[in-house]
């Protein structure tokens, strides 16, 4: 469904259940949003389990089939606004109706948890508040919460075709959410990360008030900067910096199998892919496949570069000889095709494709991440083969560090895995078959792979990325500093006392909270 025919859905839906007879939360939320909202409007943005677009609205911006089941959880009311005054209303009235508020923005939650509690709640989903404005004289962008990666390409793209931004590479993913668990992409190695770029932004604190960066403070920005800003209010906007791109860029992808010298360019890759020149970012993947009905293991070089393939086949004949690389594996583009080859779009194919959302596309998924520091051996490399054949399904990302990423301190954002880390890995698996048999089966298997890599990663504390979200990390549900210690160190290494600082000053009560949220040093819940 594409979002203007969302909105239309939710709009008359709406109308008509205002006329039919609501159910008492219902009528309380609206009796308290009319307080500082028209009627109409407030009745048009509440969706309650009664109205028949309830759950076209809520499966929208599910991204993960594993919380879209008959048993999953669900909101009691989504609250969908259309103004940033309504956000101050929603957070106003949750709080005196005594309703958690879990807030969306793009729903690409590995884990759910801006849409699911295990107590009545309201979900505050922001996929109206989309707008973005482009400043091509300061060469800056506001671009609201609600707003996805791919719009926000799309519009950079038609105002300048020498500017970025470095962010994700799926397009629909939800700007509010990707910016304030830090975010990255293609250009990190070379400009770091999305909140390394973030000069403004604009907040509804636990008191409905609109703050921006000045009227916040400098401790509240840095905060939502990287450490999560579900838990300290609902962020309405940022303001980034656009970044320069050349004219010309460079991709390519190439693939090896075991026998074809894949563990030589693996063990080569961690050396080179953090430490070669900054305008290069190359990921690796791999994946456990079947050839001539023997299992094995395939990995694939993807790369951007940010110039034209002559000087990159030059860099890579010096630097990452073992990959053979040679004009006919690059092709030049722009840096927006660039962005469309990313996501699997080919090559040639128009920016507009980047504005669409994509709605009700969710397959079941398990995500885990870790970060390296040294090169894992090749004998290290030879029993991660055998061990993602014997699973079978679970594929780990590598993605390069170094460059720009080494040069900020590890406390200027709530994110602090900088340098001295090589790359960083995502494990991902994939299924198709819903039940909980298939879900125990490969959600195991992602912690087999895992624990397994143990001997390989980041020590005390085993480091996490916040936005690959992982109960397993650790989870709260005293809401306590210490509960909250544990994965807050994972994900935040030294920045956590920080962050409880700030979430201390700004909501004591802890009303903005979910199951990996900051704690205050005293929980009073």
């Amino acid at each position: 469904m594409r979002p203007y025919l969302l909105l239309s859905v939710v709009f008359f839906f709406n109308l008509y259940h205002s006329m039919a007879v609501p159910d008492p939360t219902h009528q309380a939320l609206l009796q308290c949003l009319t307080q500082s909202i028209p009627t109409d409007t407030a009745s048009s943005i509440i969706v309650s389990k009664s109205n028949p677009s309830y759950t076209s609205v809520l499966r929208a911006y599910i991204r993960n089939a594993r919380f879209n089941t008959s048993s999953t959880p669900k909101p009691l009311i989504i609250i969908t606004p259309l103004d940033e005054s309504h956000v101050s209303a929603a957070v106003i009235c949750s709080q005196k109706l005594g309703f958690q508020l879990k807030i969306r923005s793009g729903g690409h939650d590995y884990e759910g948890l801006s849409y699911v509690f295990d107590k009545p709640f309201f979900v505050l989903d922001m996929f109206n508040l989309r707008s973005i404005t482009v400043n091509m004289a300061d060469e800056t962008a506001w671009v609201g919460a609600g707003a996805t990666l791919g719009e926000l390409y799309y519009n950079i793209w038609k105002n300048s075709k020498v500017h970025g931004f470095p962010a994700g590479v799926c397009p629909t993913v939800g700007v509010g959410g990707h910016l304030s668990g830090a975010g990255y992409g293609t250009l990190i190695r070379k400009y770091g990360l999305s909140v390394d770029h973030v000069v403004d932004a604009k907040l509804v604190d636990v008191n409905g008030k609109i703050l921006d960066r000045k009227t916040m403070g400098e401790d509240l920005f840095w905060a939502i900067r990287g450490g999560g800003a579900a838990s300290f209010g609902v962020v309405l906007s940022y303001k980034i910096k656009l970044v320069p791109v050349p004219e010309t860029v460079t991709v390519f992808r190439i693939e090896r199998l075991l026998t074809e010298n894949a563990t030589d360019i693996t063990f080569k890759w961690q050396t080179i892919a953090p430490t070669t020149d900054e305008n290069l970012f190359m990921r690796m993947l791999l994946q456990p496949v079947t050839r001539n009905k023997k299992k094995t293991v395939r990995i694939s070089v993807i790369a951007l570069y940010l110039g034209d393939s002559d000087s990159l086949v030059s860099l890579l004949q010096k630097d990452f000889p073992e990959l053979s690389i040679g004009k006919s594996n690059c092709n030049e583009t722009t840096w927006i095709d660039s962005v469309l080859w990313w996501a699997n779009f080919n090559l040639g194919t128009a920016p507009t494709a980047l504005l669409d959302r994509d709605l009700n596309d969710a397959g079941f998924l398990k995500r885990k991440s870790d970060y390296v520091q040294t090169p894992i051996p090749k004998s290290g490399l030879e029993s991660l083969w055998q061990k993602m054949i014997e699973l079978g399904k679970v594929g780990m990302v590598f993605n390069a560090y170094g460059g720009r990423m080494d040069q900020i301190k590890p406390d200027e954002t709530p994110f602090p895995h900088r340098a001295g880390n090589l790359y960083k890995i995502q494990y991902s698996v994939n299924w198709d078959q819903p039940g909980s048999e298939a879900d125990k089966n490969f959600t195991t298997q992602a912690k087999l792979l895992h624990d397994f890599m143990t001997p390989f990663v980041s020590k005390n504390p085993r480091s996490a990325y916040f936005n690959y979200r992982d109960i397993d990390v650790g989870s709260t549900k005293k809401w306590s500093y210490e509960e909250g210690k544990v994965y807050g160190e994972s994900y935040f290494n030294g920045n956590y006392e920080r962050l409880v600082d700030v979430k201390t000053a700004v909501d004591a009560n802890n009303f903005f909270r979910n199951e990996q949220s900051i704690p205050p040093r005293s929980s009073k819940i």
